[in-house]
């Protein structure tokens, strides 16, 4: 069944480290030898060995309206007709700026940049100069790239290879890095009494993707911004995963929670590599050339990822029946898999917010890293592989959030729970 995938494996780990570009795509969280995919379209992937499946990573976010999305790839072909790259301004990277901007409630100025990674390490550094402070608060679990000063108790990548610490990331800069865990306010109150003046951010996940979708608590981030204000700390919304997909102007619109500064990626870019961050233009107003807090990119701005993500934004800004519709999709996945999880007696909790959804085989619920580490993963592992078998791919890990795509159709949906139940009568039997 997958013959090829297995020789395409064997031979990349000759000349690249695990066989794979990036970790968690190794399947060493949930065992076995990584799928190859050849092509997509719609909501379907189909591997090297011509095996068809319902895609509920649509890469890990950005593809919200299915694969190979006409009106993005028509609009790609023609920009990549006048060349790939120019390392010069463009006039599409200001419309672009201007569309953000007229979709995302509290954004100023925006910088376009190659990565999520690159966008929260560039938040950070920009929120340091501002404010002349060093340290910075961070949740456990939550996952901001693989910058030096995030890789302190992440979630993700790091929580599926169980890496607690980080070789190559010095002392000092762990030691700027303050944590808590996910929905306790508390914590940071005490942080920050510990370290007056000193802190000069706090990033946040503001729905959690990177251990599994994770809520905040009601008055969670409420809390965290009356803390920002009152020390004067710079409140920084990781929407990389949720920007343009729980809503059009992502977590800060849907949860009426204003942040001074904002990371993007994902749905910005239409499935290019992209990143930007942007905010409060006094802040903003720091960033080289204005300011003296230098950040650069070679390829920031590229027309081909400009195109794409500029194509996928004006669709989801002229149609905003979009996010009704995934909405009511998942609210459907969900009702039905409950139902097929409580036929089974399996203990289990189900986080969905919008068109992001995890399960958990606990019996508690999940809120934070904790309770998400001591869930039941064994038995996900089973349930990827009995899922995968039936042609439905869910992500490697028991970390990581589900993103449903607006072309699964509603077969698609009751097949996925149909294969849940299938799969469940497999492991238990």
């Amino acid at each position: 069944m997958y013959e090829k995938s297995k020789l395409l494996f064997d031979r990349a780990q000759q000349s690249i480290p695990g066989g794979v570009n990036s970790p968690v795509r190794a399947f060493k969280s949930v065992g076995g030898t990584p799928v190859f995919i050849e092509k997509a379209k719609g909501a379907y992937l189909y591997d090297a060995d011509g095996n068809q499946y319902i895609d509920y990573i649509a890469s890990w976010g950005p593809m919200i309206l299915g694969h190979a999305y006409e009106p993005v790839i028509n609009a790609i072909r023609e920009k990549a007709a006048y060349s790939t790259s120019y390392g010069a301004p463009t006039e599409l990277e200001i419309e672009m700026a201007e569309l953000i901007r007229s979709m995302a409630p509290n954004i100023d100025m925006v910088r376009m940049v190659s990565s999520g990674t690159e966008a929260c390490m560039s938040a950070l550094r920009l929120a340091r100069g501002y404010t002349g402070r060093n340290k910075f608060i961070k949740f456990e679990g939550c996952y901001h790239g693989h910058a030096d000063a995030f890789l302190v108790k992440a979630g993700s990548g790091l929580a599926t290879f169980d890496i607690q610490t980080v070789p190559g990331v010095t002392a000092g800069v762990s030691n700027d890095t303050l944590t808590c865990a996910y929905n306790d306010l508390a914590a940071v109150e005490a942080l920050v009494k510990q370290f007056p003046n000193e802190i000069a951010a706090i990033i946040i996940e503001p729905v959690v993707g990177n251990m599994g979708c994770i809520l905040p608590k009601a008055g969670f981030l409420e809390g965290l911004r009356k803390i920002c204000d009152k020390h004067s700390i710079v409140f920084i919304f990781d929407e990389v995963m949720t920007g343009f997909r729980l809503s059009a102007g992502g977590a800060q619109q849907l949860l009426k929670i204003d942040a001074d500064l904002v990371t993007y990626g994902k749905v910005i870019g239409g499935g290019m590599p992209v990143g930007a961050f942007g905010g409060k233009k006094q802040i903003m107003e720091k960033i080289a050339p204005l300011g003296n807090v230098y950040q650069a990119g070679t390829l920031s701005g590229n027309p081909l990822a400009m195109i794409a993500g500029y194509t996928t934004l004006q669709i989801l800004k002229n149609s905003p029946s979009i996010y009704s519709e995934l909405e009511a999709k998942t609210a459907y996945l969900e009702a039905g898999l409950r139902k097929t999880l409580d036929a089974s007696g399996t203990p289990y909790t189900i986080n969905r917010l919008g068109s992001m959804i995890s399960l958990h085989f606990s019996g508690q619920p999940v809120i934070d890293f904790a309770s998400a580490a001591s869930a039941n993963n064994e038995l996900f592992k089973q349930y990827f592989h009995a899922m995968l078998k039936r042609g439905i791919y869910l992500p490697p890990s028991a970390f990581e959030s589900w993103f449903l795509n607006n072309a699964l159709s509603y077969a698609d949906l009751d097949r996925t729970i149909q294969a849940t139940a299938e799969s469940l009568d497999e492991i238990l039997a």
